[in-house]
């Protein structure tokens, strides 16, 4: 099944431009995008890049959720997690009330064990199994930092918390994931834990690149690298600068900015350093995951057959499945601006491959297969059988 077509990025860009009486070139000015992309962006004749939608969304005051159409009710619902996300925000919601009498909270330890579970789980894209875990574990651990007020408690709590954050991205629910991250800081301070409150600030600025402000977004990367200057040195202060460096470089990169390549160096002299880890407060880090990076810092520049030439002389393989299907998902937008259709599509197949609820929830993908679609070039019989799956 196709989508409708007022069902459309074009169209909803349409539909707000008009609600804010704005012409098409109006539009383009207020944007600083020209106007042939608005135009042929609403005609659905291309596919918006996130840059594209960012900087339309803030010329029109509105979330880039609202263009993208997230999150994907429809979707949740088949999949029967739109009924795991309510007790997730109470969950995130009774975090300053003390410990429920009602509530017999497991050791510290299990608790620790089972947030790093979690944690990992969600790495590997195991979404809706996370989502149904989570406000369990949070509602127990609440308790017991509230109850033994131990560092380990709080970590775990703080770690939790980022996993929330993790799965409400992955939906589409911008909100939640800022609730998420302030809770995250609130237990981090407890825990006396900067490295925990320079990581969120990480993922804080990455909030605001989903958004289109890419200014904010660098100012809180910046804060954290002040903060991670409080740590200990070690691999854990080590793994979290270099992750602060590549949110930077994709930061610039969204903007336009070449200094984006001064981070990606700054982090690849960092992954020489700590090797491979994926375990380090659950980040990716490491030279493979910096050589992903640089693909994405080519193609948020516009500069997609870059983009697809060092795609190829690199393996994602190893990574979590979650940076994997979002790789093969960068790397098939680049190929379809190139023109190599048949490639894209084969990426976007290796993407639900490696993670099927987070590529089918991905808007990137959407977009990707909206213009592939648009390209109307002859592409095999599965083309119409992944656009059927992506939407039913």
């Amino acid at each position: 099944m196709h989508p409708h077509p007022d069902d459309s990025t074009g169209a909803r860009v349409a539909r707000a431009r008009k609600t804010r009486r704005l012409t098409q070139r109006g539009l383009a000015t207020r944007a600083s995008v020209s106007y042939s992309t608005v135009t042929k962006v609403e005609q659905g004749a291309i596919a918006a890049s996130p840059a594209v939608l960012g900087a339309l969304a803030r010329a029109l005051s509105i979330p880039v959720t609202e263009l993208t159409g997230q999150p994907y009710m429809d979707d949740l619902r088949a999949d029967q997690v739109d009924g795991l996300i309510q007790p997730l925000r109470e969950a995130l919601d009774l975090y300053d009330v003390g410990a429920d009498p009602e509530v017999r909270p497991r050791s510290v330890a299990e608790l620790h064990a089972e947030s790093e579970r979690l944690c990992a789980a969600a790495r590997r894209a195991e979404l809706r199994q996370v989502t149904a875990a989570l406000p369990g574990l949070l509602t127990e651990l609440t308790a017991a930092a509230h109850e033994a007020d131990s560092e380990l408690a709080w970590k775990a709590l703080a770690a939790s918390y980022r996993t929330g954050h993790d799965v409400a991205a992955k939906f589409g629910m911008l909100d939640l994931c800022t609730i998420a991250l302030e809770r995250m800081e609130w237990a981090s301070v407890r825990a006396s834990d900067p490295i925990g409150s320079a990581v969120r600030q990480c993922m804080r600025g990455l909030v605001y690149l989903r958004g289109g402000d890419y200014r904010t977004g660098l100012r809180l990367v910046q804060s954290g690298m002040r903060t991670v200057e409080q740590a200990d040195p070690g691999v854990e202060r080590e793994v979290v600068t270099g992750r602060l460096h590549l949110g930077a470089a994709v930061l610039y990169a969204r903007a336009g900015d070449d200094r984006a390549d001064e981070h990606l160096a700054e982090a690849e002299r960092y992954a020489a350093k700590t090797g491979e880890q994926q375990t380090v407060r659950w980040l990716c880090f490491g030279p493979k995951n910096v050589a992903v990076h640089r693909v994405s810092a080519y193609a948020e520049r516009d500069r997609y057959a870059e983009a697809v030439e060092a795609a190829s002389k690199m393996s994602a393989s190893g990574l979590p499945a979650s940076r994997v299907a979002h790789h093969h998902a960068e790397v098939a937008r680049a190929q379809m601006v190139i023109g190599r259709n048949d490639d894209a599509f084969g990426s976007l197949k290796l993407a639900r491959s490696v993670a099927p609820q987070q590529t089918r929830l991905h808007p990137l993908v959407r977009e990707t297969f909206a213009g592939l679609e648009a390209a109307k070039r002859r592409l095999p019989d599965s083309f119409l059988s992944f656009g059927a799956w992506l939407k039913n």
